[in-house]
């Protein structure tokens, strides 16, 4: 996250030993560690939260498109019976009007034309 270095956070503790003093240095630096702590905390909180929440809304879709899969089996299966009790139907249909088309003309041929 951030780039420092040994040498940056020597620098940064040997200022702080001379603007604080020997005597209030190790307070400073425990507040300051309790105040990375908590912030620390707070962030992976937020973080966890969000993973949370977006692994929420995934769960949701996931149930939402499993959801229309679903329906869209059932609405395959029903077009099915549909079509396959239409099929037993029609094929009656479809040979008694060709018989009746296949006979009308040999009827016509028998009588006799002019």
């Amino acid at each position: 996250m951030f780039d420092i270095g040994f040498t940056e956070l020597l620098l940064v503790g040997l200022v702080a030993l001379v603007v604080l003093g020997p005597e209030r240095l190790p307070g400073a630096v425990r507040t300051a560690s309790l105040w990375i702590g908590r912030i620390k905390r707070s962030f992976n909180s937020i973080k966890a939260e969000v993973e949370r929440e977006i692994g929420a809304d995934e769960i949701r879709r996931q149930l939402h498109n499993e959801r229309i899969l679903e329906l869209e089996r059932e609405m395959q299966a029903m077009k099915q019976d549909i079509l396959g009790t239409g099929k037993s139907d029609n094929p009656p249909a479809e040979n008694s009007a060709k018989s009746t088309a296949d006979t009308a003309p040999s009827v016509q041929d028998k009588n006799p034309q002019p």
